[in-house]
C-alpha cells in the first residue's frame, strides 16, 4: 500500500495515471474557494489535463476553506502535499483512477485570514474561483437580493473587523489590488445558479458598497464576473471507495474524487486578467452560456429533484434504482419533454433530445452509487432556482405544470420527516425546522408547505398550479408514493 504524497506519486506510476508535470515548478494563478468534489472533479481535472500537456504551469491552485466543515479538506489535502486521486466509474465497472496535482497549496481561512487576503492580493493571481453552494451567495430566494443583515455579514462589515466571510475576504483583497494599483482578478463562480456570474457580480459588489461605495464602483467597472456550466455528477466519497481504490491501485487516498465519465463546462470568454488555454482542455469557452445553463439546471438539476423525493418515499436509496422504476423513469422523461423543454432556448450545438436520452443513461449508471439523499439535500435552496421558474414561465405561456407540481408535492411529503413505513426521514437542509413544521401541518391546512412565500412567491394563489399539487399531496397521503405516480404517469 503507498501513501498518497508529492514524494511516492512516482512509486504509483503503471498503477494509476500521475501527473508527468513537475510540481515543483508550479505557480499560484488561481485562488478557489469551496474546494469539495465537485470542484476537484472538474475544474482541477481540466487544469491537470493542461498541465501534463506542457500548459498552465503558472495557474496552479490554492484551494481556500471558509466553513468549520473545511476543517477535514485542510488536513485531508496539506497531508498529501494537494493530491487526491479522480476515479471515472464507467457503467460497464471500467474503472479509471488518475492522480491530480492541480492543487498545490490550501488555506483554512479562521486559521489566518490575512493569509488568504495576501494570497488573492498578489498580483500572480488572476482568478478567484468559487463553489460555495447556492446557499452560499446569501441572497433571498424569491427577491435575489443580498441579505446585508445576515449575522455574519454584519460581524464582517465592522470597523476594523477580522474578514470571515468570503464576501469579505473577496472584498478585502480586491481592496488591496486597487491600492497597489494591480489589475482586479476575475470572480468564476462555477455554482449551479442561474447566471451565476451576475449573482456574484451583483452580491459580491453589494457588500463592497456598503463597506467602501469607492471600491465597489472601482469593481463593477473593472472586474469580470463570467457565466460558467459546468455538468459532471460526483457523488459523496464513501470508505467503500477508499476501500476500492487501496484495493484496485494500492494507493491510500484520504479523500478521493470518485465521478462519472461524462463531463462538460462552459465557460464565458470574459476575463479580466487573462485565463489558462482552457479550450484546449475541452473546456467550451463561448459568448453566452445562458442557454447551455438553463439546458442543465432544468433538465439535469431539476430532474434530479423530479426523482429523488419519489424515489426515496418509494423506498429507493440510490439515483439508479429510482430511474429503473418505471413509473419514476416515465415521470422523469414526461416532465422534461412535456414542462421543461418547452421553457428552454435553441442551445448551439446541443441537441436536446440526445441530451435528454443521455442524462437517463447517466443516472441509470449502477457504478457511481449516487445517493438519494444526496440530492434531497437542501431543497429550499434548490427547487426555487431549479424547478420553480419552469413552473412559473409555463404558468405565463399557459402550459402544463402537472408534473413539477407534483414534484413540489412530493417534496412536501418528504419534508414531513417520516416515511411511509412510519421511519424517521433525515432532512438536511438549512431551513430544516420551518419546512417541517409546514410539512407537518399540511394534513389539516393542505396549502400550509406552499404558503411560504420566501420560497414560493404567490404560486399558493394560482389555482393552475394548487389543484394538481394538492391532487398529488392527497394521493401520496392516502396512496403512497408508488401509486402516486404511476398513477400521474398512466401506468
Amino acid at each position: 500500500m503507498t501513501v498518497l504524497k508529492q514524494q511516492t506519486v512516482g512509486t504509483l506510476s503503471g498503477r494509476v495515471a500521475v501527473p508527468a508535470y513537475d510540481r515543483s515548478a508550479l505557480t499560484v494563478g488561481i485562488v478557489h474557494f469551496g474546494v469539495g468534489g465537485f470542484h476537484r472533479a472538474h475544474q482541477a481535472m481540466y487544469l491537470d489535463r493542461l498541465m501534463n500537456e506542457g500548459k498552465a504551469h503558472d495557474w496552479a491552485i490554492c484551494g481556500v476553506g471558509v466553513l468549520p466543515g473545511d476543517v477535514r479538506m485542510r488536513d485531508a489535502l496539506t497531508a498529501q502535499d494537494g493530491l487526491y486521486t479522480l476515479v471515472r466509474k464507467h457503467a460497464d465497472k471500467t474503472y479509471e483512477a488518475r492522480v491530480i496535482g492541480s492543487i498545490i497549496d490550501y488555506l483554512f481561512a479562521p486559521d489566518d485570514p490575512e493569509a488568504v487576503v495576501e494570497k488573492m492580493a498578489d498580483p500572480a493571481v488572476r482568478i478567484v474561483s468559487l463553489t460555495i453552494t447556492e446557499g452560499g451567495y446569501n441572497i433571498h430566494p424569491v427577491t435575489g437580493e443580498f441579505d446585508a443583515q445576515a449575522p455574519a455579514i454584519r460581524a464582517d462589515l465592522r470597523a476594523g473587523a477580522v474578514p470571515a466571510t468570503v464576501f469579505g475576504l473577496v472584498t478585502e483583497a480586491l481592496r488591496r489590488r486597487r491600492a497597489r494599483r494591480l489589475q482586479p482578478f476575475t470572480v468564476m463562480s462555477c455554482d449551479n445558479i442561474p447566471g451565476n456570474g451576475d449573482v456574484a457580480r451583483r452580491t459580491l459588489t453589494a457588500f463592497a458598497r456598503l463597506a467602501d461605495p469607492e471600491l465597489a464602483a472601482w469593481i463593477e467597472s473593472t472586474a469580470a464576473f463570467p457565466d460558467s456550466m459546468v455538468d459532471r455528477i460526483t457523488p459523496v466519497t464513501t470508505d467503500q471507495d477508499r476501500e476500492a481504490l487501496a484495493l484496485r491501485s494500492g494507493v491510500e487516498d484520504a479523500w478521493p474524487v470518485v465521478c462519472e465519465p461524462f463531463a462538460q463546462w462552459v465557460l464565458q470568454e470574459r476575463f479580466s486578467a487573462g485565463r489558462p488555454p482552457f479550450e484546449e482542455a475541452g473546456v467550451q469557452v463561448v459568448a453566452d452560456v445562458g442557454p447551455y445553463e438553463l439546458m442543465k439546471l432544468r433538465l439535469l438539476n431539476a430532474g434530479h429533484q423530479a426523482l429523488c423525493y419519489f424515489g426515496h418515499l418509494s423506498g429507493h436509496r440510490y439515483v439508479h434504482e429510482a430511474v429503473a422504476d418505471a413509473g419514476i423513469a416515465k415521470l422523469l422523461v414526461d416532465y422534461m419533454d412535456v414542462e421543461a423543454t418547452p421553457t428552454l432556448p435553441p442551445v448551439p450545438g446541443i441537441d436536446l433530445n440526445a441530451y435528454k436520452r443521455t442524462l437517463l443513461e447517466r443516472f441509470a449508471n449502477p457504478e457511481i452509487r449516487d445517493t438519494l439523499a444526496r440530492l434531497c439535500a437542501e431543497s429550499s435552496d434548490r427547487i426555487p432556482k431549479w424547478l420553480l421558474p419552469v413552473v412559473r414561465e409555463q404558468l405565463a405561456r399557459g402550459g402544463a405544470v402537472t408534473h413539477a407540481a407534483a414534484v413540489v408535492a412530493s417534496w412536501a411529503r418528504y419534508a414531513e420527516g417520516v416515511d411511509e413505513a412510519g421511519e424517521p426521514i433525515e432532512i438536511v437542509d438549512r431551513l430544516k425546522e420551518r419546512l417541517t413544521a409546514a410539512a407537518r401541518a399540511q394534513r389539516e391546512h393542505p396549502t400550509a408547505f406552499i404558503e411560504d412565500r420566501d420560497l414560493f412567491g404567490d404560486l399558493a394563489d394560482d389555482r393552475r398550479f394548487v389543484g394538481p399539487y394538492l391532487r398529488a399531496l392527497e394521493s401520496l397521503h392516502t396512496k403512497g408514493a408508488r401509486a402516486t405516480v404511476r398513477e400521474l404517469v398512466g401506468l
